[in-house]
């Protein structure tokens, strides 16, 4: 049976997101089949790095949480879309990822934060896809903060990465995270710090916010300026696969394997 990996931040614009993608890319790159499921029902976006038009799609999760569908009909499999010159990154027999992603249509969004859903949907949802499609790892783009949805996501996890910046507000949500995953009883917790500043000390900052938290730091990416110009177009570690950070991507991806 795969396993379930919550990616997960208390505040927007850590990066999380990006983060998931180039995550499953590397992962997939190693040959693991993997869903991303886009739970931040409130404000998704992770279809766009995969280049999926919702435009163009006839399910979303959102139409599996309201009964509309069953849990199939809103999977993709977005390996096929990736650009010729890049999907040789991931190899042609085994690597997979599909998406699940949640709907951008104001008035679904807003039926389901009115009527709400039932939560056991979800967990149903993550043990489907993982016998359905035979996959390696569910990862789940979680909503910042706290919700229903994102504490059953974690309560249901093999591991939960934790993505912070070095900001005072980041901090004081990053340990309550911490504190809720250990009293959820998560099996493997991880911090990643990311968009360091270039003249803080990786290592320095490693050693600090492992005694702050009482949790490993399993990555401390840096604040890429070719990650910001892509401005969401392309998938960084497929765009450059020997950059330093995309090397670093790889690292996350062992270490959750």
């Amino acid at each position: 049976m795969g396993q379930i990996i919550s990616v997960h931040s208390f505040r927007g614009g850590t990066g999380k997101s990006n983060l998931v993608a180039n995550l499953s890319v590397a992962l997939a790159a190693q040959g693991k089949r993997i869903a991303v499921v886009d739970t931040d029902i409130q404000s998704p976006g992770i279809h766009v790095l995969f280049n999926l038009d919702l435009k163009q799609v006839n399910h979303t999760l959102n139409d599996y949480l309201l009964g509309r569908c069953s849990v199939e009909a809103p999977v993709f499999d977005v390996t096929q879309s990736l650009p010729p010159e890049r999907s040789q990154v991931i190899p042609r027999r085994g690597g997979a990822i599909y998406l699940i992603p949640s709907s951008m249509k104001v008035d679904e969004i807003t039926t389901i934060l009115s009527e709400g859903y039932d939560i056991g949907l979800l967990t149903q949802a993550f043990q489907q896809l993982l016998q359905h499609l035979k996959l390696d790892y569910v990862l789940i783009d979680t909503h910042p903060g706290f919700n229903e949805e994102t504490l059953l996501s974690i309560g249901l996890s093999d591991a939960l990465v934790v993505i912070l910046r070095t900001d005072q507000q980041d901090f004081q949500g990053t340990a309550l995270t911490v504190r809720v995953a250990k009293r959820l009883n998560v099996p493997k917790l991880g911090l990643v710090v990311n968009k360091l500043l270039p003249d803080f000390n990786p290592q320095e900052v490693k050693t600090s916010m492992e005694k702050t938290f009482e949790a490993p730091v399993v990555g401390v990416l840096p604040l890429e300026t070719d990650m910001i110009r892509l401005a969401s177009r392309d998938l960084f570690y497929l765009k450059f696969p020997g950059h330093p950070l995309s090397q670093q991507i790889h690292h996350l991806a062992d270490w959750l394997a």
